[in-house]
């Protein structure tokens, strides 16, 4: 067979994409196996691209599909469960349409180039999820956030949070203080003049300072840390060609052009004032997610997921759509030491070489030293680049030891999370929902912490097939 005819057979986490997800109302779920700990109360929520088709027309990237949120509410001894999109103004035209109609990271608007002009790029709302005490936040870093009802994920709408204004950007990765219940988050001003807002916003989502600071550069900046008494911010290498993007020329995806040279611009701010402290520039290197921070005798340590470059990690997620990815992706977890007042690189080092994605802790360790960082990898038999992460992780900080949770081929899980039980210091669960990819079904697995190695302690059937997603939160249940 020529390589003109030969097809190419699609791994099986391709089925969990193959078609626009199934909205399914509050359903109480059956255990498969084990069963749940009654001290497991309240709800995992998660947030990740729902359709990525509409007809015969293909999304250009994975970060263009309509957000979709699952929520998993637990309560003695049970669970109940509701998967619902995002009803967006234009999720909501495109429906009534039933074809795409607006730009977006990795697409232009379909037809002529001058479909282009005088769009805003479509609010998607399918990054990652907020929760408040009476509302759910669905965010999407472009973009406002939008409240949702927190039990059955209705949309209410764009949540301005007291100050924002409506062109403004909030971005997907806040950071919540677990001492003050404070909330930090950033948003990128895009045009001529970009600039870095800053916002510290009241537990309820009200913000209540924020700041601005110029950006010599328009990048891409996706997430924050917030450690001890700072905020840090690392600008990659990234300079975003804005006018072909503008017209309509080039997605922007595409008009990201990745320029080492630059270098990756480190920002150190006071988290009180919002202020910044100190900036520098270091050696170039690409991330998507911080693990955490804190800082420690004059020193800012960190934890990422670095890369050493922009295009293999996009190539990749550019292609998930497809069902067919091929451009291998070497995400590393990093540990970084800057000195705190002058932003100054001191130390990079590496400290798993298993690739790896979608750092988590402990919501009550953010900002503070931490022990365990929970992630998604691969698994020893894993095609990188082709294949989807089928295991979930935790490093021992303290030992320096990674244990993986194999979920044996054709199994998928998502960004493991973290619900602590309240009934015991230091102990909780992980949360993961897991794509089967020979079943076509999707189940929830709960996890012992400190048992990673072995058999989840339940697994629970959900409704449909949830597509793979990118973020999620727990939010425990009022006591």
């Amino acid at each position: 067979m020529s390589a003109a005819t030969r097809t190419i057979t699609p791994p099986t986490w391709a089925g969990a994409i193959a078609q626009p997800a199934k909205e399914f109302p509050l359903t109480n779920l059956s255990v498969i196996a084990g069963e749940l700990p009654l001290a497991l109360c309240g709800s995992l929520y998660r947030n990740g691209p729902g359709r990525l088709t509409r007809g015969e027309q293909s999304v250009g990237h994975w970060f263009d599909g309509d957000g979709a949120i699952l929520a998993v509410h637990f309560a003695d001894g049970a669970a109940r469960a509701t998967y619902r999109y995002v009803e967006t103004a234009g999720y909501q035209a495109e429906t009534a349409a039933d074809r795409f109609l607006f730009p977006n990271y990795g697409m232009t608007a379909p037809g002529p180039v001058w479909n282009n002009w005088g769009k805003s790029p479509k609010n998607v709302a399918n990054t990652a999820v907020l929760a408040l005490p009476d509302r759910l936040l669905a965010l999407w870093e472009a973009g406002l956030p939008h409240a949702l009802d927190p039990i059955n994920l209705a949309t209410l709408g764009p949540d301005l949070l007291g100050r924002l204004a409506a062109t403004a950007t909030f971005s997907a990765h806040p950071k919540r203080d677990s001492q003050t219940g404070t909330i930090y988050n950033f948003g990128i001003d895009a045009g001529a003049r970009p600039g870095l807002n800053l916002y510290a916003c009241h537990p309820d989502g009200r913000i209540q300072r924020q700041n601005r600071l110029p950006l010599k550069r328009l990048s891409l900046l996706h997430d924050c840390v917030l450690a001890g008494r700072y905020l840090v911010f690392c600008l990659p290498p990234l300079q975003l060609q804005i006018l072909p993007a503008l017209l309509g020329f080039r997605s922007f995806s595409e008009a990201l052009e990745w320029q080492p040279s630059l270098g990756t611009q480190v920002l150190v701010c006071d988290r009180d004032t919002l202020a910044l402290v100190a900036t520098t520039d270091v050696e170039p290197w690409y991330q998507w997610h911080f693990a955490n921070g804190y800082e420690q005798d004059g020193e800012i340590i960190l934890e990422l997921v670095g890369y050493p470059d922009f295009a293999s990690t996009n190539n990749y997620l550019r292609a998930v759509p497809s069902g067919v990815t091929h451009t291998r992706q070497h995400g590393r977890l990093w540990r970084l030491r800057l000195d705190a007042q002058t932003a100054r690189l001191k130390e990079r080092q590496v400290l798993s070489d298993r690739d790896c994605e979608f750092p988590v802790i402990a919501p009550a360790e953010i900002g503070k030293s931490w022990r365990y960082t929970y992630l998604s990898a691969h698994r020893d038999e894993a095609e990188s680049g082709r294949d989807m992460f089928g295991a979930i992780a935790r490093y021992d900080r303290e030992r320096e030891q990674l244990t993986l949770a194999d979920f044996g081929p054709n199994r998928y899980p998502s960004e493991p999370i973290f619900a602590p039980d309240h009934t015991q210091a230091d102990a909780g669960w992980l949360l993961t929902v897991v794509y089967d990819g020979v079943q076509d079904s999707s189940e929830l697995w709960v996890f012992d912490r400190e048992r990673l190695a072995t058999e989840p302690i339940c697994r629970l059937a959900l409704p449909s097939v949830i597509p793979h997603s990118f973020h999620g939160t727990w939010r425990a249940a009022s006591r």
